[in-house]
């Protein structure tokens, strides 16, 4: 089946299946992404695996039946043979532009893990490069499908809790594997970047605005996990009418998930708050009355494939767009930059208008976690 251009440049499938690569077979794929393919069949098809590692090419190609299995170095020929639609890029952050840019400038669809990218310069060339070639670029917010993650944003905006003041967060776990790319600096290693994201993005989305101030700090102990990143880094983030959103993120503290949204009448604690393998939950107070909502888990990975296929077989732009992940990877540069100065920064005024709505889940079945091939889980 080959693909045919859409309107402007933009390739999208002939047939009601969109075919994608999986670039980069790390751990998080392999638990997750891939798994996920069966749950996203009515509209997704695992087509492609890309790794420098023959084994994992061989025994991951078997088990899924996917007939290409290139190296890195044949991506190339995989993107301009015609046989896929669109790249699921899982890769070291540091390669989310220079591979992502490949992808786009080869005519085909992108949906990226997050960060998007290192810098907000890198960001707006991946944008500006999909816009430009009518394709469809999408940042991989699996929550922005997660039923208990929209019902938190349905919560606040139907006022229960009143105005929303401020908001409270907690990320963090031991990345006990000295190796793990999270903890190099020159692959965009960090808690920040691989935990604080999600921090900010809730913040975001539950206040519906841009933050306009940051104010952050890193620590470390002695532990020589932390030679080239913080071990923690904790933010403050001030938003239009006065209100305050603060985070801490950390790779040397035991797991926490959780954020809180606390507002003129009550608050809502969710927690957990950013797994995909676990549970999530409610905890809301208003007055003296307090209910508790647990979620079932579900395959969030299999909803955000479902969501992006649907955007390119429709030729429309998915809500957690490019835009999406520059608006935070903005953030994380002006924090990155406070911690380093010792100072408040200023944000420019920054208009983002879609926001995730509570329309957009998508409720799909869990998946078993396989045992992955050559991968360790940062905890691990």
């Amino acid at each position: 089946m080959a693909a045919r251009r859409g309107k402007g440049g933009g390739r999208r499938p002939d047939g009601r299946r969109v075919r994608y690569a999986v670039v980069g077979l790390g751990h998080i794929a392999q638990v997750a992404v891939l798994p996920a393919f069966r749950h996203a069949a009515r509209n997704s098809e695992l087509t492609a695996l890309v790794s420098g590692d023959e084994v994992k090419l061989r025994r991951i190609g078997t088990k899924y039946r996917v007939a290409h299995r290139v190296r890195y170095h044949e991506l190339g020929q995989l993107l301009g043979s015609g046989e896929i639609d669109a790249v699921y890029l899982a890769l070291p952050n540091d390669l989310h532009h220079p591979v992502g840019l490949q992808v786009i400038e080869a005519g085909v669809h992108l949906l990226c893990e997050k960060p998007l990218a290192l810098t907000e310069w890198e960001c707006r060339e991946l944008i500006e490069a999909a816009r430009a070639a009518d394709l469809r670029l999408m940042t991989a917010y699996r929550l922005h499908h997660d039923l208990a993650t929209l019902e938190a944003l349905k919560l606040v905006r139907a006022g229960r809790i009143g105005e929303p003041r401020f908001f409270s967060s907690t990320f963090s776990m031991q990345v006990t594997d000295r190796d793990n790319i999270r903890l190099q600096a020159e692959r965009g290693g960090g808690p920040v970047f691989d935990l604080g994201v999600y921090c900010i993005n809730a913040a975001r989305a539950l206040f519906r605005a841009e933050p306009v101030q940051v104010l952050g700090m890193n620590a470390a102990g002695p532990d020589r996990r932390f030679a080239e990143v913080p071990e923690m880094t904790f933010g403050l983030l001030r938003f239009p009418e006065e209100r305050i959103a603060s985070f801490g993120v950390s790779f040397g503290a035991g797991e926490t998930s959780a954020y809180r949204i606390v507002g003129t009448k009550g608050d809502l604690v969710v927690e957990p708050g950013y797994e995909y393998a676990e549970r999530l939950g409610h905890r809301l107070t208003i007055g003296q009355r307090r209910r508790t909502r647990t979620f079932p888990r579900s395959d969030q990975f299999a909803a955000e494939l479902v969501a992006f296929s649907d955007a390119v077989l429709k030729g429309r732009d998915p809500e957690s767009s490019g835009w999406e992940g520059l608006a935070d990877v903005r953030v994380v540069e002006a924090l990155l930059r406070s911690a380093i100065e010792g100072r408040l920064v200023d944000l420019p005024a920054f208009d983002r208008e879609r926001r995730p709505d509570p329309r957009q889940a998508i409720r799909l079945p869990p998946v078993s976690k396989p045992e992955p091939v050559h991968a360790r889980s940062p905890r691990d």
